[in-house]
């Protein structure tokens, strides 16, 4: 079973949303997939609800995500996906020692991109491979992306930090899917929103064989050293 963590210190960078809209479209792949809600927020508990068919599967933890882990791969399933609560609090510290992966959001905000730095390093201290992704970013123009985003990706690249080349952009779709209980891939899967979420899943899936060694081609993540 592979483990994707979402975290951030930051407050709002996107940790659930993106848990939400990737975990149902790795059930949309015929995945067995597990969402834990471990920010006491509850923003993914409460979507779950909306969704109303049990599916992806949802456990709540507020200390910490091992037992649940543990119960997970005895029952087989493919993909974990843990929301973590905007801290660097003993329950993040525990998610991210279990992660396959860490996805870092963020925003173009000089308190997001200050915010990456605290969560990398907890991924490096356990030598977990990790990637930061832009989110909420303005709509491409003649498919060439804002300045602004492109300055922010070159200021984390020059930190040696790696970033996914793609970028979440602020589009209503998002939020009106999560508002029916849905992934964006379900709720229009012919929206630039939806090609945005199979392009950061394909992304992710070949990071996660490039970590163990199935696949020999450019990732997203760097493993932290």
């Amino acid at each position: 079973m592979d483990v994707l963590v979402f975290a951030s210190r930051k407050g709002g960078s996107g940790k659930s949303t993106l848990s939400a809209h990737l975990a149902a479209r790795v059930s949309q792949a015929g995945y067995r997939c597990l969402l834990i809600d471990a920010d006491p927020q509850g923003s993914l508990a409460l979507w779950h609800g909306l969704r109303g068919t049990g599916d992806p599967a949802l456990r709540k933890s507020r200390s910490g995500i091992s037992d649940i882990l543990k119960v997970a791969r005895r029952d087989e399933y493919k993909w974990a996906l843990v929301d973590t609560p905007p801290n660097t609090s003993a329950a993040v510290v525990d998610a991210i020692r279990a992660a396959t992966l860490v996805i870092i959001p963020a925003r173009l905000t000089v308190f997001d991109l200050a915010a990456i730095r605290d969560t990398i390093e907890i991924a490096r201290e356990y030598k977990k491979p990790y990637a930061v992704v832009i989110n909420g970013a303005p709509a491409l123009r003649d498919n060439t992306e804002s300045q602004y985003v492109t300055e922010v990706r070159e200021a984390i690249a020059r930190l040696n930090v790696p970033i996914w080349s793609g970028q979440i952009t602020n589009r209503a779709a998002y939020s009106l899917a999560l508002e029916s209980g849905e992934g964006v891939t379900e709720y229009d899967a012919a929206s630039p929103a939806s090609d945005e979420i199979n392009r950061l899943w394909t992304a992710i899936e070949k990071s996660v064989k490039a970590i163990h060694g199935a696949y020999g081609g450019a990732g997203m993540h760097r493993v932290a050293a």
